[in-house]
């Protein structure tokens, strides 16, 4: 199965053509249900553009601290790190059974005494030639040894063994450094780390880190009709999910989030917040308020008070975000339907604040898997609807099923979903067509 690296990647196995058909079924911002054409996408910037340009902008954030192992997951090396001891630092038995000269062992079955016992964590005396030590897993080899023999090929009592199995030099022993010899580069600056790297740099007895600092964000609802879940919902008004969405995504990273509130649907208070805010983070993220409603006071806000550098891409969900500055803080404006903000945060945000984390921006990397579906043709903007892979009757192949509702504003999608579906502009599916798909574990890990 072939990986990819493109974000808009070619499809294998589609029907791609120009224009778009008026039976054609569409997702997105509208829904989910039929649309009339709307502009051309040459009017709208496409998203590999825009991530080239984000991505390249973003401003880095300077500063560094010492960080404990145990809190380094997800932080990003201010420095490079190099492997201080052997690891293993000893040769060490990689199996219960006993320790010998393999030249003593050269002719089986033979019997040997067996004098001494030695457990993980202890360290034998030297062994005397014509003889087997009994070992255990992870136990140092005595001087002497240089190979292990297995227990499942030996007979005996604890006073002396029957070898039944040839032995070579080498022979299930972990020689001192197998996994990583001192001065190996372990990790260099810019890496962001993973768990298993926290396993790697404790297994060398390094106990602290030098990490980029943290991000500060501040994240901003807007809109007069949003409620915050614990408080009483008036008529007229939901509860905002997009704030804890959001803020999870970034807790993760892990960036400090700051609460900006809810802005109501006036410009002047959203200039207000906005310059407030500029001073005291990295990065302003808001959602809402970026389309060309009357009442979509953000991209406006923006413009007055700092610079917008992109709005408007051609992608489905999530036209109408938005990027740029205020001073020499970052701003993304994210549209306000729930699922729009979410997927245009994984594929264009989330990258950007790792690049300014002092991390590698990247496109998510997607699979190359047979649809279960049918389609027409698909509109002008690249399109990510929500998807899962199931197993196919008979052949048990996976193959990729869309979500029943691909509203915009159906949150739930997301959760029911593994992950998104690539569709190019202008794009018709039939059943076993290799699409490109984005796994959930790509897009947030």
């Amino acid at each position: 199965m072939k990986r990819s690296h493109n974000i808009t990647p070619p499809l294998r196995g589609s029907r791609q053509g120009k224009g778009a058909s008026p039976q054609a079924r569409r997702w997105g911002d509208s829904g989910g249900t039929m649309a009339s054409v709307e502009s051309t996408s040459t009017t709208l910037t496409p998203v590999d553009e825009a991530c080239r340009l984000i991505w390249r902008e973003a401003p880095r954030i300077a500063g560094e601290e010492s960080v404990k192992l145990l809190g380094a997951c997800g932080r990003v090396l201010a420095a490079d790190i190099r492997a201080p001891i052997d690891v293993p630092p000893f040769a060490n038995s990689a199996m219960d059974g006993y320790a010998l000269r393999a030249s003593d062992a050269r002719e089986v079955p033979v019997t040997l005494p067996v004098r001494r016992r030695i457990a993980a964590g202890e360290t034998g005396a030297a062994l005397p030639v014509g003889e087997a030590a009994r070992i255990f897993t992870g136990a140092a080899l005595p001087p002497g040894a240089d190979a292990v023999v297995i227990q499942e090929h030996c007979e005996g009592g604890p006073d002396e063994v029957r070898i039944l199995e040839a032995v070579a030099p080498g022979d299930h022993v972990r020689q001192a450094g197998d996994s990583v010899r001192a001065g190996t580069l372990l990790f260099e600056a810019g890496h962001r780390l993973l768990p298993q790297d926290l396993g790697v740099l404790a297994s060398s007895g390094i106990a602290t880190i030098r990490a980029r600092r943290r991000l500060r964000v501040g994240l901003l609802a807007t809109g007069n009709e949003l409620t915050r879940p614990g408080e009483p919902l008036a008529p007229g008004r939901i509860y905002s999910g997009n704030f804890h969405a959001l803020a999870s995504l970034l807790q993760e990273l892990p960036a400090s989030v700051a609460d900006l509130g809810t802005a109501q649907d006036e410009i002047a208070q959203t200039r207000r917040i906005l310059v407030e805010a500029a001073g005291k983070v990295d990065c302003i993220i808001s959602t809402g308020g970026v389309s060309v409603g009357e009442e979509d006071h953000v991209r406006a806000a923006v413009e007055a008070e700092g610079e917008l550098r992109l709005w408007k891409l051609a992608i489905k969900p999530g036209k109408p975000l938005a990027w740029g500055k205020l001073g020499q803080t970052a701003f993304f404006g994210l549209p306000g339907n729930p699922v729009s903000a979410f997927v245009t945060f994984v594929l264009i945000v989330r990258p950007a604040l790792l690049a300014m984390m002092g991390g590698a921006a990247r496109a998510p990397a997607g699979y190359r898997l047979p649809a279960g579906f049918s389609l027409p043709r698909s509109g002008p903007r690249q399109e990510y609807p929500r998807a899962s892979l199931v197993s196919a009757e008979g052949s048990g192949e996976q193959q990729i099923v869309l979500d029943a509702n691909q509203s915009s504003g159906a949150g739930i999608s997301l959760s029911r979903s593994s992950g998104l579906l690539v569709l190019p502009p202008h794009t018709s599916v039939a059943p076993g067509d290799l699409l490109e798909f984005l796994p959930w574990s790509e897009l947030l890990g």
